[in-house]
């Protein structure tokens, strides 16, 4: 039986914007779950809301209404239960690969010897093994996102929270991350909440797709891939994908016209 591990119930936030006085809603209504070790993507026009949600679902921010829960238990803040992979790898350009993946625990107090030796087989499933004294500026940018990956995963999170994480990389070392990823969170066994602008990324990775619609954010669609794994890259190149991939791209872009009209209507106004 399945096993809700994070959900969001009437999730609603909006911002109150200083120089106008006026308040702008984010998300309104936001209802999902992710079960355990399920693999979710999340995508939706630009403004949509999608960093609000897994900035509230990390703690970093509070709601204005509803909540998040993870494993029953309400998010009021930022814990050790939760794991934030972001765009920028945010590595400590002083510290070595090892020292910079070690540091999570290091601040808990956990730095023994089997805490080493956990960051080092996590050092190892990145595939980063051999470059454990080399320094951030010594990485290519997928080595330094494998580095900020492994530091994640070497704290033990329940759940892995993604932001864009390969949207700064070239394309060709994106899709082997996309790969990289699969094969990694296939080994960890962990649960991943996954944000993307990339149809065919969002795809590829997921078990289900959340599409979220135009400001203010909402779940206008689930889709669950029912492709089999494990996947290679050339899946994408199947006729099973690109059906996917169409379905998909149909609901973002009404999403996106949405947004457009909307926008030019404010523009309208405030000329």
């Amino acid at each position: 039986m399945a096993i809700t591990k994070l959900q969001a119930i009437g999730l609603r936030m909006e911002y109150y914007q200083p120089r106008t006085g006026g308040r702008l809603l984010a998300l309104d209504n936001v209802n999902l779950a992710v079960e355990e070790g399920e693999f979710v993507t999340i995508v939706g026009p630009s403004g949509c809301g999608k960093t609000t949600f897994i900035n509230i679902a990390d703690g970093l921010l509070k709601p204005t209404g509803g909540k998040i829960l993870l494993d029953g238990k309400e998010v009021t803040g930022p814990g050790t239960d939760r794991a934030m992979v972001f765009q920028d790898p945010c590595l400590l350009p002083w510290r070595t690969v090892f020292k910079n993946v070690i540091y999570g625990l290091e601040c808990r107090g956990q730095d023994g010897a089997a805490e080493k030796e956990r960051a080092l087989s996590f050092i190892k499933l990145v595939g980063l093994a051999g470059f454990e004294d080399h320094y951030p500026h010594e990485l290519s940018g997928g080595m330094q996102q494998r580095c900020n990956l492994a530091r994640a995963l070497t704290v033990d999170p329940e759940i892995l929270i993604m932001d864009e994480p390969f949207a700064a990389l070239d394309a060709q070392t994106r899709e082997i991350m996309q790969l990289e990823l699969l094969r990694i969170w296939n080994a960890a066994k962990k649960t991943v909440l996954f944000i993307t602008h990339q149809i065919n990324e969002a795809i590829y990775l997921a078990d289900r797709v959340i599409i979220f619609g135009a400001r203010p954010g909402r779940v206008k669609d689930v889709l669950k891939v029912n492709i089999p794994r494990p996947r290679t890259l050339g899946v994408k190149r199947s006729k099973e994908f690109l059906e996917y991939e169409d379905s998909l791209w149909g609901q973002i872009e009404e999403e996106v016209r949405k947004t457009m009209v909307a926008d030019q209507v404010i523009h309208d106004i405030n000329v």
